[in-house]
This record gives structure tokens, sequence and C-alpha cells, in this order.
């Protein structure tokens, strides 16, 4: 047998999620298909990829292996199919200021295909937080930016979203809340709460808990999202956060599981920005213009 994109793909999905049934409605496909790919999976790499146990499906050590190197195939295999950018031959300089989250979470990998598709091209990259970014850009420090777009509010700068990463409640292994038909900002707010601050978190939160009757029971405030991670799936506490920064392990190898929130939570969006009424340049094309066709998005 022969390993297909499907399994890898029902594999990863699993992994990540953690459920068969969640794993499956996130693919809209039906358990059994997602079962079946992955017992066909493990029949042809000779091991056992998951525990399966009441709570889920848990990796072993040699499910942990294999999800890096699926992570891998599933990156080549977009890069294979969906990039068709402009002119390699572009040159010159171009400085993209990007906040802590973006550079820790979303943009390596776009800098790694970027410096490969130009490779005269040189990406000077800066790490600011929001307002440092929007005084640099309107004084024309830097040419581009890519942060939470979500947060800007300068009608003096054009945004442009690239992503939309949702936001869910992260929850230990085993907690109550897995079992609960639907979980809501009630529940979570009779929770001890990690509340992350950097790229302007505890603000974004504090809006949206700010339309409901209730408030998180925050013990502990912190910049750091490794922190976050490692408090939650040690058991002491919760915290609502984006896909994009979710990762199913700790540090300490814990499992950290996510769960939908009923109540509206706005999804932390990911973009472009550049001083309004300038002309882009032939690099701040090439920049934008990967992007586009990265995520698929409409030229304009």
């Amino acid at each position: 047998m022969t390993l297909s994109l499907r399994q890898i793909r029902y594999f990863v999905a699993t992994a990540e999620l953690g459920q068969i049934s969640q794993a499956a409605v996130d693919l809209s496909i039906s358990q059994s298909a997602v079962t079946t790919a992955i017992k066909e999976l493990e029949r042809t790499v000779g091991v056992s990829l998951f525990l399966r146990t009441p709570h889920g499906m848990d990796l072993t050590p040699a499910g942990r292996q294999f999800l890096s190197h699926a992570y891998e195939i599933l990156k080549k295999v977009d890069e294979a199919t969906h990039l068709n950018v402009v002119s390699n031959e572009i040159e010159g300089t171009l400085t993209v200021a990007a906040t802590y989250t973006v550079i820790g979470y979303f943009l390596p990998l776009h800098i790694e295909r970027l410096r490969r598709l130009f490779p005269r091209l040189e990406i000077q990259l800066f790490e600011l937080n929001r307002e440092s970014i929007e005084e640099g850009l309107l004084s024309n420090r830097y040419d581009m930016s890519v942060l939470l777009t979500s947060n800007i509010l300068n009608p003096a700068l054009i945004t442009e979203k690239v992503l939309s990463s949702t936001r869910r409640l992260w929850l230990p292994a085993q907690h109550p809340l897995l079992q609960a038909e639907t979980v809501g900002l009630r529940d979570v707010a009779d929770e001890p709460y990690i509340m992350l601050t950097v790229d302007e978190a505890a603000h974004s939160a504090l809006k949206y808990w700010s339309a409901t009757p209730y408030q998180p029971r925050v013990i502990l405030r912190t910049s750091s999202v490794e922190a976050v991670r490692s408090l939650v799936a040690n058991g002491q506490g919760v915290a609502i956060l984006s896909d994009m920064v979710h990762r199913p392990w700790s540090l300490e190898g814990r499992r950290i599981e996510t769960v939908n929130i009923s109540d509206t939570v706005p999804a932390m969006d990911v973009g472009l920005a550049w001083r309004r009424n300038m002309e882009l340049t032939p690099p701040m094309l090439a920049f934008r213009s990967y992007f586009q066709q990265a995520f698929h998005l409409p030229e304009r």
C-alpha cells in the first residue's frame, strides 16, 4: 500500500483536534472515512499512530514523529500546487514590520518561500508593536507590515486581510467542559483564566467579554504564549486564543484541547498594511501578490 494525501490530511486533522468526530466535522466528511483512512495509514507505515482512549485520540511517540513529516509533506504540496507568483526577477530591498504574534506563528514560513521565489529581493524584517508599526508606515520607515489587521483603525493606512484565525477555548485533557454539548462565556467565567497580553490580546478579549454579563476570572496575565500553553495543559487554567497559535502539545508533552464557544468571539485577522495613496513599488507588489496567491485571494 502507498500513502495518499487524503490519509495524511485526515491524520493531521485528527492529531490536531484529538477526536475523530471533530476531525470529520472539520473536514466535512463521515467519521467512518476518517477512521478507515487512519487504519490504512497505520497499516502502511507499520506502527500505531494513535492511542484510542475514552476521551479521544492521543498520538503515540511514532505518531508525533509522523506528524512532523506530515506537516512537511503538506507544506511542499501546497508550495507546488498553489503558487504562481510574479516574475522572480524582482530585485531591491523591502522593509517589512511585523508584530510579535505574526513573526512567531505566521511569517517565518512565508519569508522562507519569498526568499526562494525572489532571490534578488532583500527582505528586511523588523519586530515592533502596532503603534510603532503605524508610525513607521506613515513616516516611510517601513514599506509594508504584516500584523493583526483587526487592531488597525488608522484611516491613513490600507489593510488587506489574508487570514482569519478562529478563537477557541483551550482546555487541558479530560477537562469536564470537553463533555459539554455547548460551551459559552458563562461557562468560561467559572474557570481560572490565563490572559495573554501580547499584541493587544487582552484588549481584544475584553471587547467581546464586555458584550456579555460575564467577566473572565483572571489568575495570571502573561505576554508568553508558551506560558499559557503550559499552564493550560497542566490544569492551572483555561484560555481563549486563536487556532494560529494553538499547538496540541505543551513543552512538557501534555495535551491542549480546543472547543468552540457558542457566544460570538471574533476571529483574529492577519494581513498586510501600507500607507494610503502611495504607489506600490515592484517589491511591494511582489510581496502582496505572493500572499494573494498563497491564500487564494482575489487580486485587486
